[in-house]
């Protein structure tokens, strides 16, 4: 009789050269994200220097920025003087590679028009764009992410019908007609609000003899610790704030709507609906957050939306800031200006898009990869 033996099941023992176990799968960690910052990081520099060269070749499609600018104003030798000084005269290439140099070393050049250093242009109506663009995407988050969670909660009933209306209105209107409907309702037709400007020409001047004065008007105002002086600077951006802000915040309110609905879809959050959670709390709890990542990582896109139509607004309601400037420099041909705002604009874009990248990956792990 033969008799089988069996191995104990329960042994952890491995048997005697055995090949060992399939290795685990290396999980991507802080060197995916080292690797995925560093791609998006250098990918900021042959953006800038694209859109440099389109525009420096754009801007030269109609001659030198002299003749642009001076052309039928000045006798033809005078003219021929100013271009020679100046070195259009040279071959385009030249005056290319001249350009490039000049901006590594954070040269601008010299504006045409009024003959102020572009980089003194750029600093000093820079800040007032940027406190209008703050101000703005305060107004986006403000309106856009209450009122997409909101829509989410009454999806397909009246109170959302009515908010993707609102939204579709908010990103379709164009900025300078919004602020034109805002200053003839709240300023001209209620008086509640000024008309234009950043701040009252008291205000102003007490604001410039600050002894540090920042150029942001809010932090100056806040410095003088007068309240008369923060509400009137406070008033003067609340139309242009809600007229640029509303662009982005129909977009938020969309994206905030179909995130949260198929955040609510979730397997997590049916188990817990039926566990008897109130939807009010699924809302709060379960679906904010998620539906916020989109947000963030289209906050970049959104910037250079912003800045675009701030051109718009802030002619609008005589803000003067880089988007004014630009409009004046473009009336008056100084390519030399426009050059140097574009340029500006270009790098917050990039900039700001690789900040948003760096938020993305680290909320959610799969933008990494």
């Amino acid at each position: 009789m033969t008799t089988t033996t069996t191995e104990p099941t329960g042994s952890t023992a491995d048997p005697v050269g055995a090949p060992d176990p399939a290795p685990r799968r290396r999980r991507k960690g802080s060197g995916g994200l080292g690797s995925y910052l560093l791609v998006r990081f250098l990918l900021i520099f042959p953006t800038i220097f694209i859109l440099v060269t389109t525009v420096f070749f754009l801007m030269r499609a109609t001659g030198d920025p002299i003749t642009a600018a001076l052309g039928g104003r000045l006798p033809a030798d005078q003219l021929a003087e100013r271009v020679r000084e100046a070195g259009y005269d040279r071959p385009l290439m030249t005056q290319y590679l001249e350009y490039l140099g000049n901006l590594v070393q954070g040269d601008f050049g010299t504006t045409l028009s009024d003959r102020r250093p572009v980089l003194e242009v750029l600093t000093t109506f820079g800040i007032a764009t940027l406190e209008l663009t703050v101000y703005a995407l305060i107004v986006a988050f403000i309106v856009g992410i209450p009122l997409g969670m909101l829509a989410a909660y009454f999806r397909d009933r009246f109170p959302d019908a009515v908010l993707r209306v609102f939204a579709i209105l908010c990103y379709a209107t164009p900025v300078f007609f919004a602020g034109l409907l805002l200053k003839l309702v709240f300023a001209s037709g209620l008086g509640w609000l000024p008309v234009a400007g950043r701040a009252s020409t008291g205000t102003e001047i007490e604001l410039q003899f600050l002894e540090s004065p920042t150029g942001f008007y809010l932090i100056d105002a806040l410095q003088t610790g007068d309240w008369d002086v923060i509400s009137d600077v406070l008033e003067h951006a609340v139309l242009p704030a809600i007229a640029l802000g509303l662009l982005t915040a129909g977009i938020f309110l969309r994206l905030v709507r179909t995130n949260v609905i198929g955040t609510l879809g979730t397997g997590y959050v049916e188990a817990a609906r039926s566990r008897g959670v109130a939807e009010s709390r699924l809302l709060r709890k379960h679906a904010y957050r998620p539906a916020l990542i989109p947000i963030i990582t289209v906050i970049g896109l959104q910037i250079a939306i912003l800045l675009v139509g701030a051109v718009l607004t802030e002619t609008t309601f005589e803000w003067k800031g880089l988007g004014f400037q630009l409009a004046e420099y473009l009336q008056a041909r100084d390519f030399v200006a426009v050059q140097g705002i574009v340029v500006l604009l270009a790098v917050i874009v990039a900039v700001t898009n690789f900040i948003v990248d760096i938020i993305a990956a680290l909320i959610d792990p799969r933008v990494r990869y």
